[in-house]
């Protein structure tokens, strides 16, 4: 007679051992790429960030001339930049989507702009540059134009593509079809019964988008400025190609790390731990309020 094993009234069952299955080998690719593309470059960057490019010795130096006042310069400019387009390209995108997804426009006209701005929210690094040098470069197709046709001529009147705000304008390009497309599900995500039950209390339309609609979406809003924040941050190719001489923190470390005259490596690893972080914080801000935002719409 087979005896059967008892377990003690009270006494916790015994949790089954944790076995890999086949399903992860789905996450197994995300891991690799994880590892190859994002954990091993920081890693380099931190460990090269630490040592003395000319004599190999370890030093703290590379961090202590982030101080110094051109360092903090670039810095800013790239900031400065960042928010610029982020909070540009979000009030476009916003209206953009608003318009596309309440305004009542033709259903054709919606699928053209989201389509348009899945594919413009991804152009971007060299191509990007190329084309606004064919476009609003010193001989460009819309400079000649307006210089031939309309008798405008922008490079007379003192704007030059190579600049600063050459730089913005190529990064609103894919700032405010990313915004577009994070804010179109948002705003079809209002529920009708939010709308419906404000104007049986006597709301008007403003009032409703003040103090309904409006709290609603500003997690989302607030979280794709700090998303477009990260973007425009991190973009290297575009600002390189089309700006180089502007002394954002990105063309600084291609000097750093491959240029001719200013070539020092580990001062370049130690600016790309100092992008790194801010990075860091931006998606850690960008992650917890797509959480807040995630709640109110599914409540």
């Amino acid at each position: 007679m087979a005896s059967a094993t008892t377990t003690a009234p009270g006494a916790p069952s015994a949790r089954p051992g944790r076995r890999l299955t086949p399903a992860w080998l789905g996450v197994l690719p995300f891991f690799v790429f994880a590892t190859a593309f994002l954990l091993l470059p920081v890693a380099v960057l931190l460990s090269g960030s630490f040592f003395d490019s000319a004599t190999g010795q370890p030093t703290l130096d590379n961090y202590a001339k982030l101080a110094e006042p051109s360092i903090v310069q670039s810095y800013a400019l790239s900031i400065e930049i960042s928010l610029v387009t982020a909070v540009a390209g979000a009030a476009f995108g916003f209206l953009l989507a608003y318009a596309l997804i309440i305004g009542g426009l033709p259903r054709f006209l919606r699928t053209l702009v989201m389509t348009f701005s899945g594919v413009a929210s991804n152009f971007a690094g060299v191509p990007l540059a190329l084309a606004f040098i064919y476009t609003l470069g010193f001989q460009g197709m819309f400079t000649l134009f307006l210089k031939n046709t309309v008798g405008i001529d922008l490079y007379g009147s003192g704007f030059t593509l190579y600049t600063k705000l050459g730089i913005e304008l190529a990064y609103m390009y894919f700032q405010f079809p990313l915004m577009v497309l994070i804010m179109a599900p948002a705003l079809d995500g209002l529920k009708r019964e939010w709308r419906e039950a404000a104007e049986n209390m006597g709301a008007s339309p403003t009032e409703y988008w003040r103090h309904v609609a409006l709290p609603i979406l500003t997690p989302t809003i607030l979280g794709t400025v700090i998303l477009l924040f990260g973007n425009a941050f991190g973009a290297q190719a575009t600002a390189y190609n089309l700006a180089p001489l502007v002394p954002i923190v990105t063309n600084v470390i291609s000097n750093q790390i491959s240029g001719d005259v200013f070539h020092n490596t580990g001062l370049g690893y130690a600016l790309a731990m100092g992008m790194v972080v801010i990075m860091g914080i931006a998606i850690a801000i960008y992650a917890r309020l797509q959480r807040i935002s995630e709640r109110w719409l599914k409540s």
